[in-house]
């Protein structure tokens, strides 16, 4: 069984889009994605410097249109959705899994997300805030710490990796003040996501949403909320729209992806932060992230290995 999962803000990169406009198809999808948006993203994923694709308002669309555009490379096959047991987004992730699951058209979600990126970045722009990785450390420790500063836990990673987040003040003393054994990175982000900081946007979207019409998706998603498998599309989006103020538990999510029996995982571009997580929170899993064009052979393998067994337990 096999899982695709889709990342979030942060790991986006200057030019990373540049190999995927190689490919006709991939290039075709970014191209109406933009165009949806009202957004160059083929620009920004080409020649945008870091500080450009760090704001909040460009970095959300950027990482969903790639996973879009990326995943319709991937399966385009007649086995190749067979191969995939569950979807999943870390995030603003979660849009690009409510596209590739058909919960919405790639025009739908990449407007959902501009929104949601508008939102976000208003209410980032209220005071400075952001992110910072706390690696290792006792866990006790550093929730006390967290709590200590009035930090928030935003991202559950699992593996020893929670994601604090609050005011720069605040993350800053934290950096000064780090749990034995632990190290504090800041995150390229724009904002304290996943945080009451966030509670303004929660509105905008909820109306965004109220004119949809979802689709229940053709595999299921599991929540960042709670690790829960959720198969109803207005669900899906009920999630996506209040997990903006509220932690993400990837812990959770890699949980649920055990207990479904996952065998193998593969992560849409920009890749590589999802896999890094599941080397430590889902150990022995093989895993591919698809950084460029390069890799899509790797993870055509991985679908037709572990489809088989897929598609056994589903006959």
């Amino acid at each position: 069984m096999l899982a695709l999962l889709c990342p979030g803000q942060g790991s986006q990169t200057p030019g990373f889009l540049d190999p995927w406009l190689e490919l006709p198809a991939a290039r075709e999808a970014l191209t109406t994605l933009s165009q949806a948006s009202g957004i160059d993203l083929v620009a920004h994923g080409t020649t945008s410097d870091a500080e450009t694709i760090r704001d909040t308002a460009i970095a959300q669309p950027l990482i969903v249109a790639a996973g879009l555009a990326a995943a319709e490379v991937l399966l385009d096959g007649p086995d190749a959705r067979s191969a995939v047991a569950a979807l999943s987004g870390h995030s603003v992730g979660e849009i690009t899994a409510a596209g590739v699951g058909g919960v919405l058209t790639g025009s739908e979600a990449i407007v959902l997300v501009r929104e949601r990126g508008l939102a976000m970045a208003e209410a980032s722009a209220v005071q400075p805030t952001g992110m910072s990785a706390v690696v290792g450390g006792d866990p006790a420790a550093v929730a006390e710490a967290l709590q200590r500063h009035g930090l928030t836990a935003a991202n559950m990673n699992g593996g020893g990796q929670v994601v604090a987040a609050g005011t720069m003040d605040q993350l800053a003393a934290l950096e000064q003040d780090a749990p034995a054994r632990a190290r504090v990175i800041p995150l390229s982000v724009a904002g304290a996501f996943h945080t009451e900081h966030m509670r303004p946007a929660v509105a905008h979207l909820d109306a965004c949403v109220r004119a949809s019409a979802p689709k229940d998706p053709w595999v299921p998603l599991i929540s960042n909320r709670d690790g829960q498998a959720v198969d109803d599309g207005a669900q899906v989006l009920a999630r996506i729209v209040d997990q903006v103020a509220r932690p993400v538990r990837w812990d959770l999510v890699m949980e649920t992806l055990l207990s479904m029996g996952v065998t193998a995982l593969i992560e849409l571009p920009p890749a590589g932060t999802l896999v890094g997580l599941a080397k430590r929170g889902m150990r022995g899993v093989p895993s591919v992230a698809v950084k460029t064009p390069d890799d899509l052979p790797a993870a055509r393998a991985l679908l037709a290995e572990h489809g088989a067994t897929t598609s056994a337990a589903s006959s």
